[in-house]
């Protein structure tokens, strides 16, 4: 080997930020606070506060490799602890707040944070376990300094902390660009939630892959408002990819409900956002109470779960905003695909363009590699029919969960998604089920989203949720769990004719159920719960 001949300078989050506060100084950022005022400034103001913030952090005795947990919304104070704390070489825990109480003990405990920053709206679940924490010894309340309330557990207050620093040069100091960065957990659907320790590396290639044409498709033109949460994997690396390219960005704290989210929208000229499908649905039906409009969105993507076709159809033929599917998980950074089109696909028409990205989770990226592996241990071909496991890896996907003795990737570094997907020759990749939701029904298998996504489309449909149940003959079969929209009147006659003519004669469930859908910390459909609650439905 001739060693190369060029700089080694580490990829770290901070040359991020540094690359804005050069590049784009005078771009804003808008941010709904938590007391609902709007803050404004610009990746000049960010980078001059979050050097007062690496200030404090270094006050509070904060070091590298220490760990720094977040109880807090997509708010501008969250957003400077996303390069205060790693550019510390310390590590930003960040805590879904939609855990139980139990989880979220767990989550502070496991990481060993020893420094807790919160929103005011999280002072009770913080104040009832403080008692319980064993390594948390500094509370930090994100809130007006006017507005302080120190509580039970005696928090200092973000801003007097801030306040009291100089934003002048701050001599970040050298971190290894494989130190950790982010420890964001798994929502714990199965167990204990599991722990993701994001590199520096790892998120400065996942943020600028994302913003590829390819993917997201970002330029200094646009306006990003992630409605994906910061806690929740780094809201799909929207902090890092927007400044990268220069976006303006558009902060919703905790008000994603509608009416708040086009008060934002139409205000700040949002022209590109993304979150689970249950925040558009929002949307969607306080477009029609009002007869809004979208005014400057553009496009809009959507992970968590399998985008209803009739929501995608509804954005673009009513509204003319495009829809681009997404797949990935906490374990990979979060992007793994992304369904944009393809010269090959416009060539065959806008109806094979839309049929092709509604229906698959996304095609391959760079950075990330993807494999189907069926049952008896061989790569599946790719034409997009045959089924099995979906592997993946990729500098941004994971090698170990932290704290755990075993590699979570096998010896080549293929990690198991727990997914069960097709990949065509074209790399479009779609997910068929969760290897523990699939339904194995006399020997054959029925696509519980594939089910899910047909029904949804049946009007008066606000949620729906299949799942499989044990059966005396046929092993497991079908139920189908509704939540009707308000106020809507939805039959289980109407619903199993309406699937009637969509589906095979043996995916029809053998029962339709009204009732309200739990929905996981990260929004997904519980169906851990709901397969306990029937579990006997059909054999009693």
């Amino acid at each position: 080997m001739i060693p190369g001949l060029m700089q080694t300078t580490p990829l770290v989050i901070t040359s991020i930020l540094n690359f804005a506060e050069s590049a784009h100084p005078r771009v804003e950022i808008v941010s709904r606070t938590v007391e609902g005022r709007i803050q404004r400034y610009d990746y000049a103001g960010l980078a001059a506060r979050t050097r007062r913030l690496a200030r404090a952090l270094e006050t509070l005795g904060v070091k590298s490799g220490d760990r720094v947990a977040s109880l807090a919304w997509n708010t501008h104070r969250h957003l400077e602890l996303f390069y205060a704390v790693p550019g510390l070489g310390a590590v930003l825990n960040t805590v879904n707040p939609r855990l139980f109480d139990e989880q979220i003990l767990y989550v502070l405990e496991h990481a060993e944070s020893g420094v807790l920053f919160y929103d005011r709206t999280f002072q009770p679940v913080v104040e009832r376990l403080a008692d319980r924490m064993t390594t948390v010894k500094t509370f930090v309340l994100m809130a007006d300094e006017d507005a302080h309330d120190a509580g039970a557990v005696g928090a200092l207050n973000y801003e007097a902390l801030v306040a009291a620093e100089t934003d002048a040069a701050f001599p970040w100091p050298f971190v290894d660009e494989n130190a950790g960065a982010f420890l964001c957990y798994t929502s714990g659907t199965t167990g204990d939630p599991k722990g993701v320790l994001y590199s520096h590396r790892a998120v400065v290639l996942h943020g600028m892959a994302a913003g590829l044409s390819s993917a997201f498709g970002l330029t200094a033109f646009d306006v990003v408002m992630p409605c994906s949460s910061l806690y929740h994997a780094t809201a799909w690396g929207l902090p890092f990819i927007c400044p990268i390219n220069g976006c303006k960005i558009v902060l919703p704290a905790e008000k994603m409900d509608g009416a708040s989210l086009q008060e934002l929208i139409a205000g700040e000229g949002v022209t590109f956002s993304g979150g689970v499908p249950t925040i558009w649905t929002m949307y969607l039906a306080h477009l029609d109470q009002t007869g809004g409009s979208v005014g400057t969105l553009k496009r809009i993507i959507i992970g968590g779960s399998a985008v209803p076709r009739a929501m995608a159809e509804t954005f673009k033929r009513k509204h003319g905003v495009q829809v681009l599917q997404i797949w990935g998980m906490t374990e990979t950074c979060p992007l793994g695909v992304v369904a944009t089109p393809t010269p090959a696909l416009a060539a065959a028409g806008e109806d094979h363009v839309d049929e092709v990205i509604w229906t698959r989770q996304g095609r391959l990226q760079f950075g990330i590699e993807l494999k189907i592996v069926q049952e008896d241990g061989t790569e599946a071909p790719r034409d997009g029919e045959t089924s099995g496991a979906l592997m993946v890896r990729g500098p941004w996907t994971i090698q170990r969960y932290y704290r755990k003795d075993q590699d979570a990737a096998d010896a080549e570094g293929w990690f198991d998604t727990g997914d069960i997907a097709t990949l065509d020759a074209d790399g479009f990749m779609r997910i068929t089920d969760r290897a523990k939701d699939v339904i194995k029904t006399g020997g054959e298998w029925i696509s519980s989203i594939d089910l899910e996504n047909i029904a949804v489309a049946c009007p008066g449909v606000k949620i729906a949720a299949v799942f499989g149940v044990p059966h005396p003959k046929w092993e497991e079969r079908p139920l189908l769990v509704i939540e009707p929209h308000d106020g809507q009147a939805v039959t289980k006659e109407a619903v199993l004719a309406f699937l009637e003519p969509r589906i095979v004669k043996w995916w029809t469930p053998d029962d339709v159920l009204f009732d309200a859908v739990p929905l996981t910390a990260t929004g997904k459909i519980d169906k851990k719960v709901l397969r306990e609650k029937y579990r006997a439905h059909l054999s009693s």
